[in-house]
């Protein structure tokens, strides 16, 4: 028996490494069924003096990441496809992440980041929400779906396909990838509008993490699919 366990594991491991998910024929998508959830656009993220700036800037430069969500959402909206944008914020004192908080909780805390009513938390001026759009409130964690209401406004707008971009690409974007897949979405993932803190993370999630959650693409494959 433990030796059949160990070939089923190796198995497994090598599937997953080797990219052993088969190659699909992607179907068009209908733009009044697409929502493109922008996660995290803000100033903390893609200007000077924001707290996360400086390390995410190397990739966000190299792959054009703002460029690229201007074209695509400019796009996306000429073809019908609805917006949403997600930031997150927290009181002043950070408290919604508790005393003890570690990790990336422990981070945004230590730093003092994405506080509430500041000019770090607003979201960028290249992307400034035009009526029509949907701004996403109550963001306090890495899923945008966990402590905001996305989910029932997706279903109730009917939507069926979400479309992923922002940051940080192993962090929130892959967080609320997981669980829209989970709860039944067609979910895409920009590869060209999603960063992370280095090139090597961004590279290994894009390549070994997003095609097990979803469908990832640049945006300019993604918008070739929508009818």
């Amino acid at each position: 028996m433990k030796t059949i366990s160990c070939v089923l594991m190796g198995l497994c491991l090598l599937f997953f490494s080797t990219g052993g998910f088969a190659e699909e024929k992607l179907e068009k998508v209908n733009a009044n069924e697409t929502a493109i959830v922008l996660i995290e656009f803000q100033n903390e993220m893609l200007k000077p003096g924001g707290k996360n700036y400086e390390w995410l800037k190397p990739v966000v430069d190299k792959n054009n990441v703002l460029g690229n969500a201007v074209d695509l959402v400019k796009k996306a909206r000429a073809k019908g496809i609805t917006i949403m944008h997600v930031p997150i914020w927290f009181a002043t004192d950070v408290c919604e992440v508790g005393p003890n908080a570690y990790g990336v909780g422990g981070y945004v805390k230590s730093v003092g980041a994405f506080k509430k009513d500041t000019w770090n938390t607003k979201i960028v001026d290249e992307l400034t929400p035009v009526k029509g759009d949907v701004i996403i409130e109550g963001k306090r964690a890495p899923d945008a779906f966990s402590t905001t209401n996305i989910d029932f406004i997706l279903r109730a707008m009917g939507i069926k396909n979400v479309v992923l971009a922002g940051f940080v690409t192993n962090i929130c974007v892959e967080s609320t990838m997981r669980t829209a897949y989970e709860r039944g979405y067609n979910v895409f993932t920009m590869t060209d509008v999603t960063a992370a803190g280095s090139q090597a993370v961004q590279d290994f999630t894009v390549k070994e993490n997003f095609p097990t959650f979803s469908h990832p693409m640049t945006h300019d494959e993604f918008l070739r699919l929508v009818k």
